[in-house]
């Protein structure tokens, strides 16, 4: 009778285990995705912050602002020559 109680105890504790072991592992699994994710948007903001710093230390450069200055107020300097093509 003792055996029986000692091997039903130590079933129970091994299933108990094998649940504990599967469920900290799909925890785990769930854990390495998120990091994953996270690593990935730590890296666009990275590259997001290159672009910005890229932007901000041309801000103040002429040919930055010559280029603003054709391109969105359709403005040229004044012995420039505009050719305007009208076949599209």
């Amino acid at each position: 009778m003792k055996k029986i109680i000692t091997r039903v105890l130590f079933i129970v504790l091994a299933i108990y285990v094998v649940c504990t072991f599967i469920s900290q592992q799909k925890l785990l699994n769930t854990y390495a995705k998120e990091s994953k994710e996270y690593k990935n948007q730590i890296e666009q903001a990275n590259n997001l912050k290159e672009d910005l710093t890229d932007t901000l230390q041309s801000l103040n450069s002429t040919e930055y602002i010559e280029e603003i200055a054709r391109e969105k107020l359709d403005m040229y300097l004044p012995n420039e020559k505009v050719y305007i093509d009208i076949t599209q």
